[in-house]
């Protein structure tokens, strides 16, 4: 391999700089309303004036499109095939005002990208974000390969999780590991389903004292949002609940999320 050749194959392996605008959303574990908080926290910051991205990167399983009730005609698939590019492949969501990249849903075919591709296509997301005010990733659960890799450029990444003990577990998992990756990263929580704030106060405050007590770590909370039937409504009938119950908790809740977000 000549220097040249040495050169761009290193460059394609570095991790990209961090960009405040991408914004990660993960969990340790499924089951904890991951997607649905992802769905309505891109819609939260298009209502808040902001040109926002919805990036399904739960290659695995992907669902973003199904929430929605979308039949995208071109998807991350079409993109890992080379028949379009990345920013091709955005479909308009015009209903909640963003942009929609779809997964290929229920395949799972691209759960194995050969790690060069997708490290590509974590560039190209990288290269995208210009265009945007903020791109939100709606990862898949746990730390495996995939995961990492989109987190990578994220500026903040958010850890969803519920008052479950698994749940509380699965999440402290992700968080130690995503500090051992990164101790400089910028992990906020995120409490769903919270029977009330108290309640997610308290499922918070469990965490953060396992953070401090075994990684020297205090992550931020970055919201509670309060179990709400209107969000079972909003997924069964595939529209976003800032759509169809604006002035829900819940609603009112993620709204509130994302002005802190945007505030800085």
């Amino acid at each position: 391999m000549n220097d040249l050749s040495a050169m761009m194959a290193a460059s394609a392996n570095v991790t990209p700089l961090r960009q405040r605008n991408i914004l990660a959303v993960a969990s340790g574990k499924g089951g904890v309303g991951k997607t649905f908080f992802s769905i309505s926290l891109t819609h939260a910051l298009s209502k808040l004036g902001r040109k926002t991205l919805l990036f399904d990167g739960d290659l695995g399983l992907a669902n973003v499109d199904i929430q929605l009730g979308l039949m995208p005609k071109r998807d991350l698939g079409q993109v890992i095939d080379g028949m379009v590019t990345l920013g091709g492949a955005t479909t308009r969501y015009n209903e909640g005002g963003f942009d929609i990249i779809a997964g290929r849903s229920g395949s799972g075919s691209l759960a194995n990208l050969p790690p060069a591709k997708l490290t590509q296509l974590r560039n190209d997301l990288t290269d995208l974000a210009r265009s945007y005010d903020n791109i939100v990733i709606d990862l898949g659960a746990g730390v495996d390969r995939n995961v990492r890799t989109f987190t990578a450029p994220a500026g903040i990444s958010l850890v969803v999780t519920t008052d479950e003990p698994t749940s509380i577990t699965d999440a402290y998992a992700f968080l130690k590991l995503s500090y051992q990756a990164n101790p400089m990263a910028d992990l906020r929580i995120v409490v769903n389903m919270a029977q009330t704030r108290a309640e997610g106060d308290k499922t918070y405050e469990t965490l953060l004292a396992a953070c401090r007590k075994f990684l020297g770590k205090s992550p931020q909370l970055a919201g509670i949002i309060r179990r709400d039937m209107k969000v079972r409504e909003s997924i069964k009938t595939q529209t976003p609940l800032l759509v169809r119950s604006p002035t829900s908790d819940a609603a009112h809740d993620i709204m509130a999320l994302a002005q802190k977000l945007t505030a800085g």
